[in-house]
């Protein structure tokens, strides 16, 4: 390249966002700058109101996104020391399926008077569960006429897709359903803000909305098999086309250019989900590869030569990842949400004041401590279903589990076995991916908790009998996102070419220890106990949310 040129990824999570730019010569990373959202995940009450939610609700704000859109771009194209003009490409990745509905003009009806105080007007976001009776009704129906797009699926309808949520605003709140021009992902909304054209990202269409190539959306006798009154759902509440991962959807407009500090004509990229993005970034090109993307959620995404039908995973698309593969997808609901309630729930105030005293948060004291223990040592076994189970069962009414305590557990024992969980619950998926011909050879690593907690990786070694390597980068879905912008901007051809150039791998890897591998082996059979009698025999965790339920509307 002649010139320097540079693109911009931006990446929204459950609790920020982030921004990186990148050289597109080579990836290297100029700058980034993170915004928390103001209002952070609405999930007990509405700031609008004040008024309580109902159970298993997560909504935000979509003003939080536009006021963090406003800071982080222009700090980090600001701390680069490059002008907007110099930046030829954006693109957004975002949590997924979070939507939000709007009007023609582009207008969240949570912004309307009329709507301030209404949830179902607000973002739903990806870990939003209490769409599941509606996920239920369109599993028994897809499952009776036997849809194709079902075993793209995994074969169960997940309360985190679109379609349970649109329709679940349609029963609980008609007038909101009848108000939207459209339901649109999150990441789809922040593109139409910056080119004023309306696009559905093909990643957010196949994986959440059982978008197929080829075929389309699930047809209109199946939606009014469902619900007469949702018949018509894709015609009248999904009106934009969709567009390929990598390709443009226009250009940053005068209006968006001054409100974000950008250059007007900037090429937008198509928006992409932040997990899957995070693949281009991590050189997943190669059948077996896996990438694990660990923040407060786990995801998982492995790539593959062929097809195969895989129960109880999250999605199975061509070109889902890298074009030109199958992309399998799969994860755990909670991750680092786990260890944040065991910092915030589970220790007293003798650990706050050490913790305190050391310089050091309560979650690094309950690391450190749990380090300590030798496998098996606590007695302590968890089931990791805090947030409820996205894969292998597909179900968001469970909950967590805590066996073995005594009088003598300590805080550290039961960290240790919730780090253990999540470790157990992803080995499962992985041999669940085995089992059905998928193979799972070379693992990356991504997110925080991959490159700062070593303990948590060795950990994670031993459970899998894999070695791990480390993201080069601390920032993979928006170094991903600034992948996709480099071929939306025309600056490569091809993904190969842009991650050839701009993607990596750091230099760490954790190795399996086969002594600590052998004790996790007796742990991991007895977490497969657990996981299938609470999972699928005893339905008592399901019974005591529904009693809880019951108690608080009393």
């Amino acid at each position: 390249m002649n010139n320097k040129q540079y693109t911009l990824g931006v990446d929204f999570g459950s609790l920020s966002c982030r921004a990186v730019l990148a050289d597109a010569e080579n990836g290297r990373e100029l700058a980034s700058e993170a915004m928390d959202y103001p209002h952070a995940v609405m999930d007990t009450v509405l700031a609008a109101s004040g008024e309580s939610l109902p159970p298993n609700f997560a909504l935000q704000d979509p003003a939080d996104y536009l006021l963090v859109l406003e800071h982080v771009i222009p700090t980090v194209i600001a701390r680069a020391g490059v002008s907007p003009a110099e930046v030829k490409g954006i693109c957004v990745d975002f949590t997924c399926c979070t939507i939000l509905p709007i009007r023609e003009d582009r207008t969240p009806l949570c912004f309307e008077a009329a709507f301030r105080k209404n949830p179902h007007a607000y973002v739903k976001m990806w870990k939003h569960h209490a769409a599941q009776p509606y996920a239920d009704r369109i599993t028994d129906v897809a499952r009776r006429r036997g849809e194709a797009w079902l075993d793209a699926t995994g074969g169960t309808e997940s309360s985190e897709y679109m379609f349970p949520k649109i329709y679940q605003i349609l029963e609980e709140a008609p007038e909101i359903y009848r108000e939207a021009y459209t339901f649109i992902e999150a990441g789809d909304w922040i593109n139409l803000m910056l080119t004023g054209k309306g696009s559905r990202g093909y990643q957010y269409a196949a994986y959440k909305c059982h978008y197929l190539k080829d075929v389309g959306y699930p047809c209109e006798a199946f939606f009014a098999e469902v619900d007469e009154r949702l018949r018509h759902v894709v015609r009248d509440k999904l009106p934009y086309p969709i567009v390929g991962a990598g390709m443009p959807v226009g250009t940053v407009t005068a209006a968006a250019a001054a409100r974000f500090g950008l250059a007007e004509g900037t090429a937008v990229a198509s928006a992409v989900p932040d997990g899957h993005v995070a693949a281009v970034a991590l050189d997943a090109s190669r059948p077996g590869d896996i990438v694990a993307v660990l923040g407060t959620s786990g995801c998982f995404f492995v790539v593959d030569d062929k097809e195969s039908a895989v129960p109880g995973i999250c999605g199975r698309i061509r070109d889902g990842v890298v074009p030109g593969l199958m992309g399998y997808e799969a994860g755990l609901c909670c991750f680092g949400d786990h260890f944040a309630f065991a910092a915030e729930k589970l220790i007293s105030r003798a650990y706050l004041e050490e913790a305190d005293r050391r310089g050091i948060s309560p979650l690094s004291l309950l690391i450190e401590r749990a380090a300590r223990k030798r496998p098996g040592e606590s007695g302590v076994l968890a089931l990791n279903w805090f947030n409820g189970n996205r894969s292998i069962l597909v179900d968001s009414e469970l909950s967590g589990l805590f066996v073995g305590i005594t009088l003598t557990t300590a805080p550290e024992d039961l960290m240790r076995a919730l780090i253990e969980a999540t470790a157990f619950g992803t080995r499962n998926i992985f041999d669940n991916f085995r089992a059905h011909g998928v193979p799972v050879k070379r693992l990356v690593a991504s997110g925080g908790i991959a490159r700062k907690d070593p303990f948590t990786m060795q950990l994670f070694a031993d459970v899998l009998g894999l070695e791990i390597r480390i993201a080069r980068t601390a920032q993979a879905p928006a170094l991903g996102s600034a992948i996709h912008a480099a071929v939306a901007a025309g600056i490569y051809p091809s993904f190969a070419e842009a991650g050839a150039a701009m993607s990596g791998v750091g230099d760490k890897v954790f190795r399996p220890d086969p002594e600590a591998g052998r004790i996790y082996d007796l742990l991991y059979t007895e977490y497969q106990r657990l996981h299938d009698y609470f999972g699928k025999e005893n339905p008592v965790m399901k019974n005591l949310r529904r009693i809880a339920a019951q108690g608080k509307e009393a």
